[in-house]
């Protein structure tokens, strides 16, 4: 038996998070190193206190969009798009296709997403009407009855991986490059000195590098602290005015779910498979017993996947209802006692399914009653934060929008190596202090 790898006492390039962000950093930055002659895989070191994909990247829903308000956000979607299209195989995607059905209210925003896309030459389709949107969504699934519905952008890229199995695979192309993942080391603060970060501890040593890259999702908050960095903001909104104070990072409960019916139960009229399908609405929902379960706009997301075995997604994050220095990360996800979904839950997105298809009316029952969803680390503007600290501290904070943004990793990479990405450029840090806020949109969900 061949003993534990041992942790390196120097090297170039440590990343903390074996998630998406981390791991995809490390194979571009080993794959960038040698094409420059400048080093390899050897030099870059993944650590991750508990394995691959063990945080937020594999429990994740797995839904891949462009599906955004915020030019910004839409151009770094479709870069990952391309990225997760590179390999489908290796990284278990399923290009099927992305759906949003919305409301009246939210027209104009769709509308001016569907018009943006195309000057992108990303392809998608726009719908405007409700009877022209339930001729369309009526052909599409045959069973389709939600009311009040006057506009539908159906993306024809996108669609959804398997999380822990496309973690695995973006772990393989890291290590096939000669990178290190090492599992079951807990980085426990950094060395600072001169302004620099010159050493990482870990509950097995300490590790010296010129680089480090922290992508750690829901975990952001604890390594910010340990880099020194601020608790608090001053933000300038877009109208110019100044809020002093606002916190850095705030948690939301991720609420998501499984129907325990045949997956196969939800496809298209052609019998393949549907578009993940994503419903805004401001038409009261009602369950299945006739009960009023919310008067307020809610919205929905929802695909068949073989792997969570039935019709699998989430709806809006609720507030966790804790001071954030009090919210405990660990356990995560479903080993969590106390922040996975409450049975409120089931009861809307099981009334909700019901309420846009036929062919799920009566199967509230079939909801798997088992913990589910996770926390979501917001920055305060509900987008991501990519940037340097302490002169080589490269974060990676992605404000829950993690999963889907695969090609984040191979931009850093470049970044780091002296290429300044104009992708990432809307996602400094400073934006905050200039007020070059991205907008925000109708939708009720933190992240559209």
């Amino acid at each position: 038996m061949s003993p534990e790898p041992q942790l390196p006492p120097a090297i170039r390039y440590v990343v903390i998070g074996a998630g998406v962000h981390g791991l995809s950093t490390a194979w571009h930055l080993a794959r960038e190193l040698k094409a420059r002659g400048q080093g390899g895989g050897d030099d870059v070191v993944v650590l991750d206190k508990d394995g691959v994909g063990a945080g937020a990247s594999g429990i994740a829903c797995g839904v891949i969009r462009n599906n955004y308000f915020q030019p910004a956000m839409r151009r770094l979607m479709a870069h990952s798009v391309a990225v997760w299209e590179s390999d489908p195989a290796a990284f278990s995607y399923h290009p099927v296709g992305y759906l949003q059905a919305a409301p009246e209210v939210m027209r104009a925003n769709v509308g001016q997403i569907h018009a943006e896309q195309q000057e992108i030459g990303y392809a998608s389709t726009l719908v405007e009407g409700e009877a022209d949107c339930r001729s369309y969504l009526g052909d599409l699934f045959g069973d389709w009855q939600a009311p009040g519905i006057t506009n539908v952008l159906h993306e024809h890229r996108g669609g959804y991986a398997n999380n822990l199995a496309s973690m695995r695979g973006l772990a393989a192309k890291a290590e096939a490059e000669g990178v290190r993942i090492m599992t079951g080391v807990r980085v426990t603060g950094t060395d600072v000195d001169g302004g620099a970060v010159r050493a990482v501890t870990t509950d097995q040593g300490t590790v010296r590098c010129e680089q480090l890259v922290v992508a750690v999702g829901p975990w952001i908050r604890d390594v910010w602290a340990m880099l020194e960095l601020p608790e608090t903001v001053d933000i300038r909104d877009r109208d110019g005015q100044l809020h002093r104070g606002a916190a850095m990072w705030t948690y939301l409960l991720l609420q998501e779910g499984t129907l325990g019916v045949d997956p196969g139960l939800f496809t298209d009229t052609r019998g393949g498979l549907p578009p993940v399908v994503h419903v805004d609405s401001d038409t009261p929902l009602y369950d299945e017993d006739g009960g009023l379960v919310t008067e307020q706009m809610w919205g929905i997301y929802y695909k068949p996947d073989f792997s969570f075995g039935g019709v699998q997604g989430g709806a809006i994050p609720m507030a966790v209802g804790k001071p954030t220095a009090e919210v405990a990360v660990d356990p995560y996800g479903p080993a969590s006692p106390e922040f996975t979904v409450s049975p409120d839950f089931a009861r809307m997105w099981t009334a909700a399914l019901a309420h846009c298809h036929q062919r799920f009316e009566g199967t509230s029952h079939l909801y798997k009653d088992e913990n589910s969803g996770g926390l979501g680390c917001f920055t305060p503007d509900s987008f991501p934060v990519f940037d340097t600290f302490r002169q080589n501290a490269y974060v990676i904070a992605d404000s829950n929008h993690g999963y889907k943004m695969i090609g984040v990793g191979e931009l850093v990479a470049r970044e780091i190596l002296g290429e300044p990405q104009e992708l990432l450029a809307p996602f400094r840090f400073d934006r905050y202090e200039r007020g070059e806020l991205h907008p925000t949109s109708s939708s009720p969900f933190p992240w559209s």
